[in-house]
């Protein structure tokens, strides 16, 4: 598996050079999302990775599509009131007495590895979902190229999925 995800991170760069003509900058090439917990109680924390995979899978189908950083944000903004209702309806399920509030906006996120991929830090374009009063821990990853997490409880599982994979994918078969 993690040979796999060193084709795939080195294989993600060598297409962004060829999509964005030799000046692949990850700040401007990647949109990412981050969700924050309302708070770190095992419940809160509990309840952010069940809106995580209820907002994951409603934006994937869309953002499977996206060929562009700049058409992915498109959808994420003009789905954003589906994605907070969406949020709110994991939210409600799961019996939280709190909201979900989406903003797409810019922010200053650390380095952070998926497998092999790195982000280095630096100011990311991205879709923040904050929980209730948003003062716990938080998830983060990347929904362009849409680079997820399937399995909360395993991460080593990565799904990735994108017309740029699906380009990928049928080249090195």
């Amino acid at each position: 598996m993690k040979y796999i995800l060193s084709f795939v991170g080195i294989v993600l760069v060598c297409v962004g050079i060829f999509v964005f003509g030799g000046n692949v900058n990850a700040e401007q090439d990647f949109m990412r999302i981050h969700i924050v917990a309302n708070s770190n109680s095992n419940f809160d924390q509990n309840v952010k990775y069940v809106v995580k995979d209820a907002v994951v899978e409603f934006l994937l189908p869309f953002l499977a599509e996206a060929e562009s950083k700049d058409e992915a944000q498109k959808i994420i903004v003009e789905n954003k009131d589906l994605i907070e209702e969406v949020a709110n309806a994991a939210l409600f399920a799961e019996g939280a007495k709190y909201a979900a509030e989406v903003v797409v906006t810019s922010e200053n996120m650390p380095t952070r590895a998926y497998g092999d991929l790195v982000l280095e830090s630096g100011v990311y374009d991205c879709i923040k979902i904050n929980l209730g009063q948003a003062r716990g821990d938080n998830w983060w990853c990347v929904v362009f190229p849409a680079v997820c997490f399937v399995d909360s409880k395993n991460p080593e599982n990565l799904e990735y999925i994108s017309k740029i994979w699906e380009i990928i994918n049928s080249v090195t078969k």
